[in-house]
C-alpha cells in the first residue's frame, strides 16, 4: 500500500468534504469541523516543485510528524488529532472509498489560522546560515562569535523567523520585523515555544544517533484565540538531519534529509526557476531511502 506513488489527489467534493488548498506537497480538504491533509510524493527544492515523486516520501512525513507531535504534546497544543485511517473514516466516512490513495500518508487535523511567519530554529552554522555568517559573521542580523567552523554546533541556538510567502521565495527576517507582524506577545510565545520543542527533539534525536542540526516550525491560531503548533514537524523536508557517528565540523555533512538533492540541483546547471529538471532514478532512490532511514532511526521502526 505505501508503494503506492501519489503525486497530487484529486477527491471528488460532497456535502462533507471540500478541497481546501494545494500547497508543494500537501493537499488539504476541509471535513466539516476538521482539515483532512494528504502528504503526496512530491519535494520541492529552492521553493519549486520537481517533477520527481519520491517513494514512501509522504508516508514518511506523515508518521514522522506524528510521532513528533505525541512527543511534544506536554510543550504545546497542536492541530494534530489521528493518522489512523480507521479512526478518520470514523470521523469523515467520505473519505473511506478512498484508502488506496490516502492511508498511511493522511493525517485529521483542526482547523487553524496560520501566523505568517515561519519558526527558524538553528542549533549549527549550516546552509544558508553559514553563507551569511562567512560575509557578515552573523546570521540574520544575530552576531556570532569570529572563527566559527561550517557545521560547528553553535553556544546556544538561535532563533531566525522568515516570512511565509505565498509563492516565491521566504525572505530571512529580524525578530523585531516579526514582532512587527504578528505582535509582541504573540512572537515571545511562538519564539519561546519553538526553543522549547527544538530541545527536546534535538536531545532525543541524538539518543538515536541523529544530530537535528536546524528545523522550521509553523504555528496557527484556532477561533478560541489558542496558539497551537501546525503543519508538519521535525521531518526530514522541514529539518536537516545527520549522523552522529560522520558528524565532524569544517565541512557539509552528509544528511537524512532533502538537502542531498540540493546538492545534486547546485551541479546540475538549474538556474532554480521553473520547470525544474528530472532527477535521475539514483537520486530519487537514494532520497527514498534517506527519508526512511531517517524515520527507522528515531522511531525504531520501519515505514512499510
Amino acid at each position: 500500500m505505501l508503494k503506492n506513488i501519489v503525486w497530487q489527489t484529486s477527491l471528488p467534493e460532497s456535502d462533507d468534504l471540500k478541497f481546501f488548498s494545494r500547497g508543494k506537497v500537501r493537499d488539504i480538504y476541509e471535513a466539516k469541523d476538521y482539515l483532512l491533509i494528504a502528504t503526496t510524493d512530491r519535494l520541492s527544492a529552492f521553493d519549486v516543485v520537481l517533477p520527481d515523486p519520491i517513494p514512501y516520501k509522504g508516508a514518511v512525513l506523515t508518521a514522522l510528524s506524528a510521532f513528533w507531535f505525541d512527543l511534544i504534546k506536554d510543550i504545546t497544543a497542536t492541530h494534530f488529532i489521528t493518522a489512523d485511517f480507521g479512526q478518520i473514516v470514523s470521523k469523515i466516512p467520505a473519505v473511506s472509498k478512498y484508502q488506496k490513495e490516502l492511508e498511511g500518508r493522511t493525517m485529521m487535523a483542526r482547523k487553524v489560522k496560520i501566523f505568517p511567519v515561519e519558526c527558524i530554529i538553528r542549533g549549527y552554522l549550516a546552509g544558508s546560515g553559514w553563507k551569511e555568517y562567512t560575509k557578515t559573521q552573523s546570521v540574520c542580523g544575530i552576531k556570532l562569535p569570529p572563527g566559527l567552523k561550517e557545521s560547528e554546533r553553535l553556544r546556544e541556538p538561535i532563533f531566525t523567523p522568515s516570512t511565509k510567502a505565498t509563492s516565491g521565495h521566504d525572505e530571512n527576517i529580524s525578530f523585531e520585523k516579526m514582532v512587527e507582524i504578528v505582535g509582541k506577545n504573540d512572537a515571545e510565545e511562538l519564539k519561546q515555544r519553538t526553543f522549547r520543542i527544538y530541545e527536546r527533539a534535538h536531545q532525543y534525536a541524538l539518543s538515536k544517533g541523529i544530530i537535528i542540526c536546524d528545523t522550521k516550525l509553523e504555528w496557527g491560531k484556532t477561533d478560541r484565540n489558542e496558539i497551537i503548533l501546525a503543519d508538519e514537524l521535525l521531518t526530514p523536508d522541514s529539518s536537516r538531519f545527520w549522523p552522529v557517528d560522520c558528524y565532524v565540523p569544517g565541512k557539509g555533512q552528509p544528511s537524512f534529509d532533502k538537502q542531498f538533492v540540493r546538492d545534486y540541483l547546485e551541479t546540475c546547471g538549474w538556474n532554480k526557476k521553473p520547470p525544474a529538471p528530472k532527477l535521475p532514478a539514483e537520486i530519487k532512490r537514494k532520497t527514498s531511502e534517506k527519508y526512511q532511514e531517517a524515520y527507522k532511526r528515531l522511531t525504531g521502526q520501519s515505514i512499510e
